[in-house]
């Protein structure tokens, strides 16, 4: 069977870190197997604000790989202030009222002269070169990646130029996406991304969503056909010695100031003066970026010294955290703009044997995939004492050493398995 090409747009790739950069590795490290050819397209000196070098080790060693150079806002943002340009491209926004001046002129300068986001710069080069690139190398199927959403401005200027198939890959929804709220935008600047959301979905071959939320907010907006791929978890050789001898609660990944669950550090604090064992015994582990309200409510609470800020590490690292733990925090932000987000860790944590306490909006797509596969509890911000005799379970089961999950289902979100589905929708487009 002939090899099929794939040009794949991205501006997240190793050496990027963070969960922006996991997808589409994966695919490409499985896409092969399925007989297509994937070509990454990135920028060759990107601002990345979280760099993991020991992801390039995933990177297929015979893959091609296109770099070309971007002008990005955030290197002249530092000459204000490199620390919050920093924190903003992050994703780490300080909330309204902890607002300095020069955050709030960064966002909104970022909001309303950068639209979509930061990286529109790179359209115009990026549609030149690989005009003549994709005819050149006879490549029949495009597929950007967003956010950021000037990857898909990418692709809709290539489809207007070219005789190409283009797939358009949300791994967040546009302009329900939640972090828009804070980005101080005018009404003129809500139109424009309404505009530009419009079309790209109209524009697309084929449109694929993470979750089952955005498939439908999507369906409402246009006729493209949607297809949902979520994430997934991949084969990782990542061993510990045993799980921790302490009751350790641990959060991987960033944890935003506007995702501050005030539920858990009350009902933690509640435990830990109701409960001496549960004192003794219990440790929190926040592994990543965290927002500074959060670390005032911690403190607040009373669980500082219970708290161990652990910071950004390595891939690998967080696999080991994951196993390690005794309970794993799953925090979504409790608003409908955020049902239809499902953050990549989820399948990492669903088969590291670690149970999973998950709070957030009811009806997530969250909630059906770790009920479906019995891998641990979702509650929602009304449930506190559902909460807290929840936590109380997984440290009785923690004491007797019956801690762990009996999971389902999981092999439909193996990487590879998902490769599989994305290597069938860009074969459909040779089927007569």
């Amino acid at each position: 069977m002939a090899t099929q090409k794939v040009l794949i747009v991205t501006y997240y790739w190793p050496p990027a870190g963070g969960p922006g950069v996991q997808r589409w590795l994966k695919f490409v490290k499985y896409l092969n197997d399925f007989d297509i050819e994937p070509i990454v397209y990135c920028p060759s000196n990107p601002n990345y604000p979280i760099t993991d070098s020991s992801l390039i080790n995933d990177v297929p060693k015979d893959v091609t790989i296109i770099k070309q150079p971007i002008s990005e806002p955030y290197q002249f943002a530092n000459l204000l202030s490199k620390k919050k340009s920093k924190t903003i491209s992050s994703g780490v926004i300080a909330d309204t009222k902890n607002q300095s001046f020069v955050e709030r002129f960064l966002l909104y300068i970022r909001g309303n002269f950068f639209i979509p986001d930061a990286r529109k710069n790179w359209i115009k080069p990026s549609v030149r070169f690989l005009s003549a690139y994709v005819v050149n190398n006879e490549i029949d199927t495009i597929i950007t990646t967003g956010p950021p959403h000037s990857m898909h401005l990418i692709g809709l200027q290539l489809k207007h130029k070219l005789t190409i198939n283009w797939i358009a890959d949300f791994r967040d929804p546009w302009t329900t996406i939640g972090y828009h709220k804070s980005l101080k935008l005018t009404e003129s600047s809500k139109r424009k991304h309404l505009a530009l959301e419009k079309s790209v979905l109209h524009s697309a071959d084929m449109i694929i969503v993470t979750s089952s939320n955005t498939k439908s907010e999507f369906e409402a907006k246009t006729d493209t056909s949607i297809e949902v791929i979520t994430n997934g978890y991949d084969v990782n050789e990542v061993r510990i010695d045993k799980k921790d001898d302490e009751f350790t609660i641990a959060h991987i990944g960033s944890l935003l100031s506007e995702r501050n669950p005030t539920i858990l550090w009350e009902v933690l604090s509640e435990l830990i003066n109701e409960n001496q064992n549960f004192a003794d015994k219990f440790k929190l582990n926040l592994v990543g970026v965290v927002g500074d309200s959060i670390i005032k409510a911690i403190k607040a609470h009373g669980l500082e010294n219970h708290c161990n800020l652990v910071g950004y590490v390595n891939h690998d690292e967080a696999i080991a955290f994951q196993k390690k733990s005794q309970l794993l925090l799953l925090i979504e932000i409790d608003s409908e703009d955020t049902k239809a987000i499902i953050p990549g860790k989820l399948f990492e944590y669903m088969v590291s044997k670690t149970p999973i306490l998950a709070i957030g909006p009811k009806d997530s797509d969250i909630e059906g995939i770790i009920n479906t596969t019995n891998t641990g509890s979702y509650l929602l911000y009304s449930e506190k004492e559902k909460l807290k005799a929840q936590i109380l379970t997984y440290f009785e089961s923690f004491k007797t050493g019956n801690q762990g999950t009996k999971p389902v289902g999981l092999e439909n979100y193996s990487r590879k398995a998902l490769t599989e589905s994305l290597a069938n929708l860009i074969k459909s487009f040779s089927q007569p």
